[in-house]
């Protein structure tokens, strides 16, 4: 596999919007085959770390739908959008600045407490397993404009999931990966069991 003539393709298959915020590494030295970082609100960059040893053993749909989940993913993280949790940090802070512009030790810890578990809540869901079924559903939905019918994709992705445990060297899938495996094989039409409501 050429280098940069498979980072130009995965380029290509990616949506706009990730190409704008999204940037694909060569880390040869990882021992996974697609890595990450949770991104963090001032970071801008958002880097998707492959290791092209490793995943040139995956088929080009495999890889496909790998990049896409994880472009996805990453693109999906919102720390900045107005709900309840964002509006907490808010006047947590703001309350903190007012509280120690009046030199109150007590109220400062109270706001200050108040932000961190806001925003301790905003890093848990953008980190929960439900992140990861809707970048699934992201990616296929991708997928699908880039000619993959629905249960293709997500044949494919579910293929890697497990195709990516084997390459890696592990024993078996994670609790998320086995939860994102069922819920792909109910939308590829292989299983009638998807994933519980009550579970995300």
């Amino acid at each position: 596999m050429e280098l940069n003539v498979e980072i130009r393709r995965l380029l290509d298959v990616m949506p706009a919007s990730g190409r704008m915020t999204t940037k694909i590494v060569s880390k040869p030295e990882q021992s996974t085959v697609i890595d990450a970082n949770f991104p963090l609100p001032w970071n801008q960059d958002r880097p998707i770390y492959i290791n092209f040893d490793l995943w040139g053993r995956l088929t080009k749909p495999q890889r496909d739908l790998l990049l896409l989940q994880k472009v996805s993913w990453l693109i999906g993280v919102k720390w900045f959008k107005p709900n309840l949790d964002q509006g907490v940090v808010l006047l947590g802070l703001l309350a903190g600045l007012i509280e120690s512009s009046q030199s109150d030790a007590v109220g400062v810890a109270v706001a200050g407490g108040l932000s961190a578990i806001a925003i301790f809540r905003i890093w848990r869901s953008n980190k929960s397993s439900e992140s990861e079924l809707n970048a699934d559903i992201a990616a296929i939905k991708i997928a699908q404009r880039r000619g993959y019918l629905e249960a293709e994709a997500a044949q494919h992705l579910l293929s890697a999931i497990e195709a990516v445990a084997k390459i890696e060297g592990r024993t078996g899938l994670n609790f998320t990966e086995l939860i994102r495996c069922q819920n792909l094989r109910a939308i590829a039409g292989l299983s009638s069991v998807g994933v519980p409501e009550t579970y995300t």
